[in-house]
């Protein structure tokens, strides 16, 4: 899934992954049949453009193509590399860029070569922090193969250190203890025991990724923005690229505005798409985040009700209470799954969330409150599972868990708990659909007990001297609000397109008026005019 989140109820520990929602709609519902991949092929670039001091092995390396098939690490990842013309590789780079001599890891790459006049390549990252880039790229080949970005960019996804096929993987609970700690739902009791079960909790979750994480702390360390940005810039040389031409969803922006202070003579085009504001911390992007997702329930209330089985009803001034009235219930009594599992109010809100990125999965949300009268949760859940990446033979891929060990050095860590109670209470008023009815209480997340430092903090982007970039952002997104694209566009000195819709990210996904600006933009630079605006279709 592209992109969120886990949806923060109660503690600053359960964010939302933002990210790709559609791509990963999109991925999950591919049936391209398997065939033969092409040959194992070695290319040798050599290093291009220039090369930071010590990194030249790296910048130089040769990459060898064959087949995705060994890639795989979940079941939606098996169906979408069997898909034509993909090929995968590794990429190797220094687990610490202050110690280019030391331990090295691997990052997966995947690509789709361009099937006409090639400009180059292509690099995506669908967000998260902790989503496949390659699994993104797989699943966006199929779409854009017949138009001018397939035929003219070869289309490259990664996935960045620690996460999927990248190896070592950031490891921190097992499918069961994940299953336990969904079960469990510490979030909604907010009285000084339960702040001390989330705070156990929080604190065993850290000690964990260090004891279970190859390279312990080393890895945590050096596991963030910071550190992915370097790492696209080795992965540009070893493509052969003189400049960077990036498409950045969610997330992924960040990863964009990142590399750009880092290697701002490097780039050649941006698409950043669904931002995150540079300057906004934590907290209060979390809240941000909070009112976009009251927003987009509130959208999702108006078009249920013009429908006569709407199972919040037909006023959707009444939905807020409708939907509390549903799932309130399941704090104290969780409704029973047939494999065995139970659907919690954390897992009914979670899937309403999972729902919410996309208009596409509102009829879905609607069936699943539908069975939620009768005290069935199987849509509901199938939702959360989406979200969480639990395939169903119960097993998760490590996007959680990498989520969490992004953000902790990516942001400062929050432990004021009067600023931690003050947001979780602005939570509740902007998003009033999530709220459980309990008092809140400020439990402290695993990114307080976290045993490395943050490696970079919110701040303005250093950008002088890049090429324009273009920034899409979506009117009532819910996940990036709009004013953090303008925000970045601003920050960026570059160039935004507004899409007036409800959903989190746009750009290859179906709009053709957004589509064609963002295509005109990477194949020859051209900007869309100031004030530019794209309707839904």
């Amino acid at each position: 899934m592209p992109f969120l989140q886990r949806a923060r109820s109660r503690s600053l520990r359960a964010a939302v992954l933002v990210g790709v929602s559609l791509l990963t709609v999109a991925a999950c519902t591919s049936t391209q049949p398997s065939t033969p991949q092409p040959q194992t092929q070695t290319e040798t670039k050599g290093p291009v453009g220039p090369v930071p001091a010590g990194l030249a092995k790296f910048y130089a390396q040769p990459l060898t193509w064959g087949n995705c098939a060994p890639y795989a690490t979940s079941d939606d990842a098996k169906s979408l590399f069997g898909t034509q013309g993909l090929q995968c590789a590794r990429l190797t780079v220094p687990l610490d860029y202050a110690a280019p001599q030391g331990a090295t890891i691997s990052l997966g790459v995947l690509r789709h070569k361009a099937s006409g006049d090639r400009i180059g390549a292509l690099v995506l990252n669908p967000g998260g922090p902790g989503a496949s880039g390659m699994a993104a790229a797989a699943g966006l080949s199929s779409q854009v193969a017949n138009t001018d970005v397939g035929q003219r960019f070869d289309l490259v996804g990664f996935d960045p250190r620690g996460i999927g096929a990248s190896e070592p993987e950031v490891n921190c609970l097992t499918d069961k203890e994940r299953d336990t700690e969904r079960a469990e739902d510490l979030d909604t009791d907010g009285s000084p025991a339960g702040v001390a079960k989330q705070e156990a909790e929080a604190k065993d979750f850290a000690a964990k990724c260090v004891q279970r994480t190859e390279y312990g702390t080393a890895m945590l360390a050096n596991l963030g923005s910071r550190d992915v940005a370097k790492d696209m810039d080795v992965l540009r040389s070893a493509l052969g690229e003189q400049k960077l031409t990036y498409l950045g969803y969610s997330y992924g922006t960040r990863l964009g505005y990142t590399y750009a202070e880092e290697f701002p003579d490097n780039i050649r085009a941006m698409v950043l798409d669904g931002a995150l504001d540079p300057n906004q911390d934590e907290v209060e992007s979390l809240v941000a985040q909070g009112a976009g997702f009251g927003v987009a329930f509130n959208r999702f209330a108006a078009w249920c009700a013009a429908r006569s089985d709407c199972a919040l009803g037909q006023n959707a001034a009444g939905a807020t209470k409708a939907f509390q009235d549903l799932v309130r219930p399941l704090i104290d009594n969780p409704a029973r799954l047939a494999d065995g599992r139970e659907l919690t109010f954390d897992d009914a809100t979670l899937g309403a969330i999972q729902a919410l990125y996309s208009q596409q999965l509102w009829p879905s949300l609607n069936s699943g409150l539908d069975e939620l009268k009768s005290g069935r949760g199987a849509t509901l859940m199938a939702l959360a599972d989406q979200y969480n990446e639990r395939d169903s033979g119960g097993h998760y891929t490590n996007t959680q868990d990498a989520f969490t060990a992004v953000r902790c050095v990516d942001d400062p860590r929050v432990t004021n708990k009067a600023e931690i109670l003050s947001a979780e209470n602005r939570y509740d008023q902007v998003a009033p659909f999530l709220d459980d009815g309990r008092p809140n209480g400020a439990a402290l997340d695993a990114c307080a007990y976290w045993p490395v430092p943050n490696t970079s903090e919110p701040h303005e982007p250093k950008v002088g001297g890049i090429p324009p970039v273009l920034v899409i952002s979506t009117t009532n997104d819910p996940a990036t609000p709009y004013q953090a694209g303008v925000n970045l566009a601003q920050a960026m000195h570059g160039a935004l397109l507004t899409f007036e819709g409800t959903q989190h990210t746009v750009f290859l996904q179906g709009n053709s008026c957004v589509d064609q600006a963002g295509t005109d933009y990477l194949v020859d630079g051209t900007l869309p005019p100031a004030g530019k605006r794209c309707a839904a279709q």
